[in-house]
């Protein structure tokens, strides 16, 4: 991901995101979407002072969707995508899957993989590719799409896992932690916050609703590397307020 000078707390929060087999889940709630701090992290990874690549799977919504709201973010995905810096997989329309034809999920999400490596081999071809970026959004979609296995899914991430630590990309994930049973709850997100290196949680304030503080993020950062060459986790709590084109983050109680 592109090494941008931090900006703000968020930016902080994460540091540098380019180490190699770097995944970051974004896991929200229906009451507080996370779908801003995807956008970011997609404008980070397309900074203009870099020339690093994306790889997008979109399961909620169109190309033009992202599109329409990175240009208020000052970022134009057309123009990534024209200059392939960004390869979109809009899977609300894909049809060269051959979703039609008799395959299995599990077949569907093979062929999906591969057009993955092959965009990430892809992308990795041209000289000036330093870093590539896998998004998802989002995994509760994916495992709609694969009739409900969590197992499939959990197996299409691992193989998208084993591409960052072969080509040296990072994987971002959004999932909403609040659609499951307490029954499937376990297995899924606890599967997939072991998977990631970092974890940002998108939570209501638990005050409730404020009309200057739209709502929580908890950043934790593991396996940070420290001088004696151990690792150690590192947990950032901040608020954020969303504007029309960008999003404010502060520390709880500095906002006036």
């Amino acid at each position: 991901m592109a090494n941008a000078p931090p900006s703000n707390l968020l930016d902080e929060s994460l540091g540098d995101t380019s180490g190699v087999g770097r995944m970051i889940l974004v896991e929200d709630c229906v009451e507080t979407s996370g779908a801003f701090v995807v956008h970011h992290l997609l404008k980070r990874a397309l900074h203009p002072h870099s020339s690093d690549a994306v790889v997008f799977l979109s399961f909620s919504h169109p190309f033009s969707h992202y599109d329409r709201v990175l240009r208020k973010m000052g970022c134009n995905l057309s123009v990534q995508r024209d200059n392939k810096r960004l390869l979109f997989f809009d899977m609300l329309a894909l049809d060269h899957l051959d979703r039609d034809r008799g395959k299995t999920s599990e077949d569907i999400l093979i062929a999906l993989y591969g057009e993955v490596q092959k965009a990430v081999e892809v992308s990795r071809s041209y000289e000036t590719r330093h870093h590539i970026t896998v998004v998802i959004d989002d995994v509760s979609l994916m495992e709609v799409d694969a009739n409900g296995s969590s197992d499939l899914v959990l197996d299409f991430l691992r193989y998208c896992c084993s591409l960052t630590a072969q080509f040296g990309c990072s994987l971002i994930a959004l999932n909403h932690g609040d659609v499951y049973s307490i029954v499937d709850q376990p297995n899924l997100l606890l599967q997939l916050e072991y998977l990631a290196d970092i974890v940002i949680k998108i939570e209501p304030l638990a005050t409730g609703l404020a009309k200057d503080v739209h709502g929580q993020l908890t950043v934790t950062n593991r396996n940070l590397r420290v001088d004696s060459g151990k690792s150690r986790s590192r947990v950032h709590n901040f608020q954020f307020r969303i504007k029309d084109n960008s999003v404010e983050y502060f520390y709880p109680g500095s906002k006036t």
